[in-house]
């Protein structure tokens, strides 16, 4: 489930159009802007609270959105979805890609009409936009993780944590606990068992932290990379009596592990947010169609979110994944 791979630079906004007969040059929109908001998939509650955050975002800057996408996760249509936007001409357009090479050739002719291109959540290849916006990075993530797990030793002591993954092949979370073995020797107060890898299948995911918790007595913490494993993690270590004694973090969905963190099983863990992530997703295309450039990785404004610096390659990551709890989890699960 959690299969995102995280995370403008160099390069003006002219140079992301495409030469071709009947292009016209990019020049700044003025007045009110209409940005097309592209979704892997309508009817989903992740995209409906990007929906709500691009929303917030467009009345503070004076622009409309057309939120729109397929009514199932394909390339194909998200390529409809996108003709359609261009034939109304929009100044901007923003997607999230359900293919990142499928799309590139519909969204060169948007660039080539003078519309101004980014990609957010699932990116496009580099052809075919201007930025792309990731909720987060690879070295936020694991810093973020690292922390929950911190967060759960109580101070003073030391604590022993293992890793729940997906696949050894899986690159994004192969990534995030490079990044979180890296973040290490800021938490003294923890010591690193090792990894087990549940292939992103909830019995596989369920059986491997069984294994654990008999293999590792001592083990005070769980940290799952995984949506699928840290649900699974959490049920094995409350089938086992354990909760309490070992507890479960990691990266996860609100409505997947609201009753978990009722009982205390998780305590708290994190994901991006999709209203922030919304929000963020307009101002950057706001602000491009408005005219502002992204040399020498100069900062966007992403409003009440703070800003963002795109690299080399166009890609910048927003912010930290945000940390759900007792306080909030109740409020976003009914949400995504």
């Amino acid at each position: 489930m959690l299969r995102r791979a995280m995370l403008v630079g160099a390069v003006s906004l002219a140079a992301v159009m495409i030469a071709g007969c009947g292009e016209r040059p990019a020049t700044p929109a003025a007045g009110k802007l209409r940005i097309g908001i592209v979704a892997k998939n309508l009817g989903s509650g992740f995209f409906d609270a990007v929906h709500q955050g691009a929303d917030e975002a467009a009345a503070a800057l004076d622009a409309e959105i057309i939120f729109t996408g397929p009514t199932t996760p394909t390339a194909e249509g998200q390529i409809e979805t996108l003709n359609a936007l261009i034939a109304q001409r929009v100044d901007a357009i923003a997607i999230s890609a359900n293919d990142p090479d499928a799309v590139v050739p519909t969204l060169q002719k948007a660039m080539q009409r003078g519309i101004k291109v980014i990609s957010y959540d699932s990116a496009v290849a580099k052809a075919g936009r201007a930025v792309h916006l990731a909720p987060s990075s690879d070295a936020l993530i694991g810093q973020t993780v690292a922390e929950l797990a911190a967060s759960m030793v109580p101070e003073g002591t030391k604590g022993k944590f293992a890793v729940v993954s997906a696949t050894p092949t899986s690159t994004n979370q192969n990534a995030w606990l490079v990044q979180l073995q890296q973040a290490l020797p800021q938490y003294p107060s923890l010591e690193y068992a090792g990894v087990v890898y549940g292939d992103d299948v909830a019995d596989k995911s369920y059986r491997e932290t069984v294994a654990l918790v008999k293999q590792h007595p001592d083990l005070a913490v769980i940290v799952s990379l995984s949506s699928v494993g840290i649900v699974a993690a959490a049920k094995a270590i409350e089938d086992q009596g354990l909760t309490g004694k070992v507890k479960v973090t990691g990266l996860g969905l609100p409505s997947e592990l609201v009753g978990y963190v009722r009982k205390g099983v998780v305590p708290k863990f994190a994901i991006w947010n999709p209203i922030d992530l919304g929000y963020a997703t307009t101002q950057v295309a706001a602000r491009l169609a408005r005219g502002e450039k992204t040399e020498n990785e100069q900062p966007i404004s992403l409003g009440r979110v703070g800003s963002v610096a795109f690299d080399g390659d166009g890609v910048g990551a927003m912010a930290k994944p945000f940390i759900y709890d007792q306080a909030n989890v109740e409020q976003f699960a009914a949400i995504f």
